[in-house]
């Protein structure tokens, strides 16, 4: 959400006398540009205009010592989750809007002279990182020290920390359909829960399902292209690596009588052996595995499809194809182990596995709206959100929201689907010349 920039003078800064600079001056020092936001902080000082109608309000030394030990996103969110730091005009379910404005705020380095004033402004004190909140995941190196990364149990770890809140927390924030992928939204007007079913649909439709298939759901989550695929008659084994997720799951089977067709299991995909599916979906998974595992994991798509049998891979990318991880913030609160790359190089992977690649399209705009409707349900939800989970994870879930939604909106990041198909021996797929599914 912001942009370091390198050393530049700034005359208004180059001089700082001995005298102990304000919190807000030392955030006048650090920005490039005039700031879009009202800044105030517990030592009395502000800073930006007045009649802005967004800001932030640093209520603590801590909140100071978690943004100037921990500088960007991570800094920030520290302060948020612990309750040093508020976000004024917003809802903490949406904070969308200032988070919005925040992505026209840039940071630089300031000359030496006013780097030196900041830190004696700060003192050591001031300059110790504190303990970081505890919804916090311990940082990678640890993580790494402890696991080998992407390992089944590491993964698993992972899987836990994020999807195992709570089930009641999630059925405030994804509503009915327990859905936590990006929605495709058949018109303006659409309703987050007909978008969900519409891109199930879309998903059903591109694999080429019917009545009597089967269908494997990798990283099924709550089971909802689990159930979707078996009320139309096709036979579904689905697998997450959340407990959680996986009685809610069962429990819906049931409560819908679909025992016959559908089956969740919680288990690591590569622990699934049986082969020769029809079709396997992997909706929100890809995200999870590592670019370097990408080669092992169109490599078990493909062993474990028919000869003519399709893939739909739908996953969170970045518009170029460098490795990235996904940020300090989202990778110590939101996802561990977290890792994007672009389309190009999912398509790679898979063609280098032996899938032939037949179609691919970007829904990030979609995933915008989607984000909007998870916000908005947090924001009607709110007291029970904290009841069930506590003001701070609420704040992580209201940040990592709000903030992705910027994140597709300015193209930071975007949502491809790709399909594929395993050919047989003399090249051959039997698909329709042109694609068979209504958009």
């Amino acid at each position: 959400m912001t942009i370091l920039r390198t050393n530049r003078t700034d005359p208004q800064h180059s001089s700082p006398g001995p005298e102990k600079l304000s919190m807000a001056e030392i955030l006048d020092a650090v920005t490039a540009d005039d700031v879009p936001l009202r800044f105030t902080a517990f030592d009395g000082s502000a800073t930006g205009p007045e009649d802005a109608p967004y800001g932030l309000d640093l209520k603590s030394p801590r909140g100071a010592s978690y943004l100037a030990t921990a500088p960007g996103d991570l800094g920030m969110a520290r302060a948020y989750v612990a309750g040093d730091l508020d976000l004024t005009g917003v809802h903490p379910g949406d904070p969308y809007e200032l988070l919005d404005a925040m992505g026209n705020l840039h940071f630089r380095m300031p000359p030496p002279k006013t780097a030196a004033a900041i830190a004696r402004s700060l003192g050591v004190e001031l300059l110790k990182p504190p303990p970081p909140p505890p919804q916090e995941a311990l940082p990678r190196w640890r993580r790494v020290a402890e696991g080998l990364r992407h390992s089944k149990t590491r993964d698993a770890e992972a899987i836990h920390h994020h999807y195992d809140v709570s089930n009641t927390f999630y059925e405030y924030v994804l509503g009915p359909s327990m859905t936590y992928t990006c929605a495709c939204y058949p018109h303006d007007g659409a309703t987050l829960e007909e978008a969900q079913e519409n891109k199930y649909r879309l998903v059903f439709d591109k694999l080429r399902l019917k009545e009597g298939d089967r269908l494997l759901d990798i990283g099924c989550g709550w089971g909802g292209m689990v159930r979707y695929a078996a009320r139309r008659g096709v036979h579904v084994v689905g697998a997450t690596l959340s407990a959680e997720q996986a009685s809610w799951a069962q429990e819906a089977i049931r409560r819908e009588g679909l025992q016959d067709l559908a089956e969740v299991r919680h288990s690591d995909y590569r622990d699934i052996h049986e082969t020769g599916f029809d079709a396997i979906s992997s909706i929100g998974l890809t995200e999870h595995i590592g670019v370097r595992n990408y080669p092992a994991y169109f490599a078990f798509i493909k062993n474990h499809l028919r000869t003519g049998g399709m893939l739909l891979n739908h996953c969170i990318t970045r518009p170029d194809n460098k490795r990235t991880s996904t940020g300090a913030f989202i990778d110590r609160y939101v996802f561990p182990d977290g890792e994007l790359t672009g389309s190009g190089t999912i398509i790679a992977a898979a063609q280098d596995a032996g899938l032939e690649v037949r179609h691919e399209e970007n829904l990030r705009e979609h995933y915008a709206r989607t984000l909007a409707g998870w916000c908005a349900n947090l924001v009607d939800n709110w007291d029970a959100c904290v009841d069930e989970v506590g003001e701070a994870t609420a704040r992580v879930w209201g940040l990592y929201m709000a903030g992705s939604r910027v994140g597709f909106e300015r193209n930071i990041v975007q949502l491809h689907q790709v399909l594929a198909v395993k050919l047989d021996d003399r090249g051959q797929s039997d698909l329709p010349l042109r694609p068979w599914w209504n958009a």
